[in-house]
């Protein structure tokens, strides 16, 4: 059986599915360490990956639902936002240790570039002077992960267990509007958001660079042939806030995130690896003060194309494309089309 030397990579929110945001199509669900190929090599790892999300379509449930049938419950007496779109552009820098076939250690940095316009409550008819922007750039949500796989003499069977840290910046208007809660929260840039006062000026705090709590992540994986040529992969994540802004009035605690992928390589020669993924994505709702609650929550699915190549015994990259298949979604939220994936894996 073939094993490529593993790339370490998250966006996401890769393996784990997620970038953790209100959303429940906001993060990467690509599982990444299958996509490079899974590794009992003792060493160094260091890797780059870029995550490409346009969220540009709105949907209901299951299905596309316009701005304007959006407005139309403002139209009627309602509040409800209707948002524009978010593009989220995620480059993480990866770093891993395997002191021994049977445990692996990683550290993952992700950037955050996310662009975010809305139109707010507006009613019909939809204009650009109601739509108000912001850009972030960020740090994200560091993540810590360690693995074991020795409980199989092939190691073809591991477990992981990590966290995610609050290092992204987080955060939204305490609870009697005055001041803010959290870290740094960003504001909009333009539009009729951005000239508000303080801290009615604030973006959503589930679009915020970070989330503000600490997660525990556990998973699990096994990968094995099935033919002579072809190997069979599965493995599942569950991330969940084990601490998060509590502030009385302005608390904020993103929603549990499940996610599992299986899929097969085709290994017939092992420096092109062709492989399709199918990763199915659950999210609960956020919850306190500070979420969108009726908007946060889904479950979705991509089939997921893309190849692995090694340049070298040392350099390995690769390329992937996630189409939706499934969307089930609570209330009105934003949806891609499709989302792409890079990555650059390098050993020493």
């Amino acid at each position: 059986m073939n094993k490529p030397l593993l790339i370490l990579t998250a966006l996401s929110a890769a393996l784990s599915g997620s970038t953790a945001l209100a959303c429940a199509t906001c993060g990467c669900s690509l599982s990444t360490d299958a996509a490079a190929g899974y590794s009992s090599t003792a060493g160094w790892r260091i890797s780059l990956e870029y995550d490409d999300i346009n969220q540009n379509q709105l949907r209901l449930g299951n299905s596309v639902i316009s701005r304007a049938s959006v407005a139309a419950v403002n139209d009627a007496g309602g509040s409800q936002e209707v948002e524009n779109g978010t593009h989220n552009r995620y480059l993480t820098l990866g770093l891993s240790y395997a002191p021994s076939a049977d445990w692996g250690f990683k550290l993952q940095v992700p950037y955050i570039d996310r662009s975010h316009s809305t139109y707010g409550a507006s009613t019909n008819p939809l204009t650009a002077d109601n739509l108000s922007s912001v850009s972030i750039q960020s740090l994200g949500d560091v993540k810590l992960l360690a693995s074991y796989q020795g409980w199989l003499p092939t190691h073809n069977l591991g477990l992981q267990v990590g966290l995610k840290l609050p290092s992204g910046n987080y955060g939204g208007p305490n609870a009697d509007g005055t001041g803010t809660v959290g870290r740094n929260p960003a504001a909009f840039s333009a539009g009729p958001n951005a000239q508000l006062a303080s801290p009615a000026n604030l973006v959503d705090t589930s679009l915020q660079a970070g989330t503000g709590s600490t997660d525990l992540i556990v998973g699990a994986y096994y990968y094995q042939p099935v033919s002579q040529d072809f190997d069979f992969f599965v493995n599942a994540q569950h991330q969940f806030a084990v601490a998060h802004l509590s502030v009385a009035g302005a608390d904020y605690r993103p929603g549990d995130a499940s996610t599992v992928s299986l899929g097969l390589r085709y290994e017939a020669n092992p420096d092109v690896v062709p492989q399709l993924q199918l990763n199915i994505s659950h999210k609960s709702s956020d919850q306190g003060a500070l979420a969108d609650r009726t908007d946060s929550a889904g479950t979705v699915a991509y089939l997921s194309p893309g190849v692995s190549v090694k340049l070298n015994p040392k350099i390995q990259v690769f390329g992937f494309v996630q189409v939706p298949v499934l969307a089930h979604l609570q209330g009105y939220q934003l949806f891609p089309h499709w989302t792409a994936s890079l990555g650059l894996g390098y050993g020493f």
